[in-house]
């Protein structure tokens, strides 16, 4: 009978996710020359080759992306296992942790805490802010148990490591000079706005974002500015030095400019959040998720 080590596969997992043996030590506080032992003898336990050498790293071979196709379905069944042996042995108690990107902790992950505070006590919340490619590396290595992010930045629907709850559609908004031209217009529209001076980060989700909803309204914007936090982008709106878009759900942030609404364009970023496939089912992050539902309100999805 083939021993199947789960330790072993979860490193096995890892390094699939992360691509080289030093990424993978580094996310589970392993020594490189540990991870390499641990793998080898995986592969003698299951008698097959699990890597080959490719230049100066490694790289899966078939047949072990056949042993993860397995193993991520005894994964999943041990979320669940888990889960169910939680919620027999802690009912409405229990920990957990959320890892989510910078807007929605204000917006979202805190007025659900101060709601479950309230209402189950005994569920505690521990919040890590990360960018949507950290929260799925940190969910995967079960360093949070559930992850909100853009679901643009999110591994699609078919990755059998994670199950997908959408929460919010969220609008996205324009913020203008107080003096701007067309802080009054009525109608406005994005194309309105295709000669103007724009602000958004260099990369990362809220540049492509933000290009990605100009060029669906005919243009390309030309960015005068890079800058990636919300305190930077509005001053330089609030200066005149350019325009920007500013999801709904930052609004709150943005005195010193005059925000208007796109009700012709709609350019809209929606919300996710995601737990390891069969986590969901937890007691604890159950009563999270449902939380986090609530404060979405009626615009959720």
């Amino acid at each position: 009978m083939t021993d199947w080590d789960i330790k072993k596969l979860r490193i096995l997992r890892t390094l699939a996710d992360r691509g080289t043996v030093t990424a993978t030590a580094e996310a589970l506080h392993m020594t490189p020359s540990a991870v390499s032992q641990q793998l080898t003898n995986l592969s003698r336990q299951l008698g097959v080759v699990l890597l080959e050498a490719q230049g100066r790293g490694v790289r899966l071979t078939d047949a072990a992306h056949l042993v993860l196709r397995h193993a991520e379905a005894v994964f999943a069944q041990l979320e669940r296992a888990g889960a169910e042996l939680a919620g027999y042995r802690a009912g409405e108690t229990g920990q957990v942790r959320v890892g989510a990107f910078s807007t929605a902790v204000p917006a979202l992950v805190v007025p659900a805490v101060a709601a479950l505070r309230r209402t189950h006590p005994g569920v505690e919340v521990r919040v890590r802010e990360a960018e949507a490619a950290e929260s799925y590396e940190l969910l995967s290595a079960g360093a949070v148990d559930l992850a909100v992010s853009l679901a643009a930045h999110a591994p699609t629907a078919r990755d059998p490591r994670f199950t997908r709850i959408p929460l919010l559609a969220d609008p996205l908004d324009v913020a203008l000079p107080p003096d701007h031209r067309l802080a009054a217009a009525p109608g406005l529209r994005l194309a309105d706005l295709s000669a103007e001076p724009w602000i958004y980060g260099g990369s990362g989700p809220w540049s492509e974002i933000t290009q990605a909803a100009c060029e669906a309204a005919g243009f390309v914007p030309e960015q005068a500015h890079s800058a990636a936090g919300w305190t930077a982008i509005l001053a330089l709106v609030e200066a005149g030095m350019g325009v920007a878009l500013i999801p709904r759900m930052a609004v709150g942030r943005a005195t010193g400019v005059t925000v208007r609404p796109l009700p012709h364009d709609r350019p809209t970023r929606h919300v996710i959040a995601a737990t390891r496939r069969g986590g969901d089912t937890a007691p604890a992050v159950s009563r999270v998720l449902d939380a986090l539902r609530e404060a979405a309100g009626p615009g959720g999805c």
